[in-house]
């Protein structure tokens, strides 16, 4: 009577038994399932954070070639400065003294020269009209440390007008702009007495580009005859630098215009450095004292 009962007692037993070494499996599974999941994030993120980090140090080890550049320099070399006027020019501004030319010393053709006339008309017991005609030129490269051509070239202009502007002893000074002559010029005129006489002096400042042409004119009426006039001594002036300045183009036709940018190394032009003291040939008041000495020694051999 008792069997059953214990055989029905042992089955229940069983039963849980196997249920429980069913569920066994399962949860290691899962577990296993979870742990591969977890671990397969772990490395994903940690390549993605490996590869961001390679990218950031490839960025920062390429160099930034847009930093340091500069736009080229628009000319390369200047022209003869005895030969840049016409015959027929330098016939007006300097009559008496077409074989008279004299070239500035320079080391450095291609960035600074310049070259001056001088003429005496002899009119015996009427007088003498005395003229001297100066140009100077000065080109700045363009630089990555200093900046570009043009920009230099424009700062030493405004020096250049200034300092025409402010010549000891000058009387009578007067300044404008010179209207259609290259990117920028100032035509500056005023009086000047010396021993001699009173000179007329025109002072013609000109940019164009990256050159800066620095033009002095002036007229004296010497041993009584009549001082010329001023306004007709700027004209020729103007005319003078507008010459100047196709000239300066007409160098740079064949390959004389730069086409690619400079190195960051690049150094300064040697005329870039001496652009701060320009040459005494390019002084106004240098050019004003040495006209009287000219026209004096000229005077003396008549």
């Amino acid at each position: 009577m008792h069997r059953p009962a214990q055989r029905v007692g042992r089955a229940p037993r069983l039963t849980r038994i196997l249920v429980s070494a069913a569920a066994i499996p399962v949860v290691l599974a899962a577990a296993g399932c979870s742990s591969d999941s977890g671990s397969g994030s772990g490395s994903g993120s940690s390549a993605d954070n490996a590869a961001q980090k390679s990218s950031a140090a490839t960025s920062s080890a390429s160099p930034d070639t847009s930093a340091g550049t500069v736009k080229p320099a628009a000319y390369t070399t200047l022209p003869t400065p005895c030969s840049m006027f016409s015959k027929k020019t330098l016939g007006e501004l300097v009559p008496k003294g077409l074989k008279s030319a004299k070239s500035g010393k320079s080391d450095e053709a291609k960035d600074r020269s310049s070259c001056s006339w001088n003429s005496l008309d002899n009119k015996g017991v009427k007088g003498s009209q005395f003229r001297w005609l100066n140009v100077s030129l000065l080109r700045f490269d363009s630089d990555a440390t200093r900046g570009e051509g043009n920009q230099l070239a424009q700062t030493y202009y405004d020096k250049q007008v200034k300092e025409a502007q402010t010549v000891a002893g000058a009387t009578g000074a007067r300044s404008e702009p010179a209207s259609g002559i290259g990117d920028a010029s100032t035509a500056v005129r005023y009086d000047l007495k010396k021993k001699e006489g009173s000179f007329k002096q025109q002072t013609v400042v000109t940019r164009v580009e990256n050159v800066v042409i620095t033009l002095d004119y002036n007229g004296a009426g010497l041993a009584g005859d009549k001082a010329p006039s001023a306004d007709d001594l700027t004209k020729a002036a103007e005319k003078a630098s507008k010459e100047a300045v196709a000239a300066v183009a007409s160098a740079n036709q064949d390959g004389g215009r730069a086409t690619t940018a400079p190195s960051q190394s690049a150094s300064p032009s040697k005329s870039a450095s001496k652009s701060a003291s320009p040459s005494k040939s390019a002084s106004p008041s240098t050019s004003a004292s040495s006209k009287p000495s000219a026209s004096a020694s000229a005077t003396k051999k008549n």
